[in-house]
């Protein structure tokens, strides 16, 4: 899968949880390019190729990611909260495990973007900083793995059947809004 920064996603602001689940699928790729070019590459010199993707990977999570968490976090999850719907309040449960995952996620990454752009600068990690910026992408795999299973398949089906189109176009004019598009 060819993935590139600012690339149009598969469903646009009007199918606002299609759009969040193509942002799972670009959060699954940009951290794939990450694990490999650490494992591959294991601290040494990057060439041009893989200096381009490590600076992508890393630029993406700086900044689609935060979106992404506030798209959640301050426009869909309040409206789940705020439905009066059983269904609602099952997927619900999940909510306080998704927030904190992306608490964790955030302490992780910023890790990993230092070190990133460490290795970006100096063209070569120490062995020490290699194996913790390993275990930091290995620690992201599992949240992701987890949190992404979560939202896709129970919460976003949920939030489809329980919020009304008003609030889930709402919910795609919000998340339009932080990244500055009209309409």
């Amino acid at each position: 899968m060819l993935l590139n920064i600012g690339q149009r996603p598969d469903h646009g602001f009007d199918e606002p949880l299609g759009l969040l689940s193509d942002c799972h699928r670009r959060i699954e790729h940009f951290l794939l390019a990450l694990c490999t070019i650490a494992d591959r590459v294991a601290g040494a010199a990057l060439e041009p190729g893989q200096r381009a993707a490590l600076d992508g990977a890393l630029t993406y999570f700086a900044t689609a990611a935060p979106r992404h968490t506030a798209d959640e976090e301050e426009s869909l999850f309040p409206r789940l909260q705020a439905a009066h719907d059983p269904e609602a309040h099952a997927a619900l449960d999940l909510v306080g495990r998704l927030e904190h995952d992306h608490r964790e996620a955030e302490q992780h990454h910023a890790v990993v973007d230092r070190m990133g752009r460490q290795w970006l600068d100096r063209d070569a990690l120490s062995a020490a900083d290699l194996r913790e910026l390993q275990r930091r992408l290995a620690q992201l795999r599992s949240i992701y793995e987890a949190h992404i299973a979560a939202e896709d398949t129970p919460l976003f089906p949920a939030a489809a059947r329980v919020l009304s189109p008003h609030e889930l176009e709402a919910v795609g004019r919000e998340m339009a809004a932080r990244r500055s598009v009209r309409g």
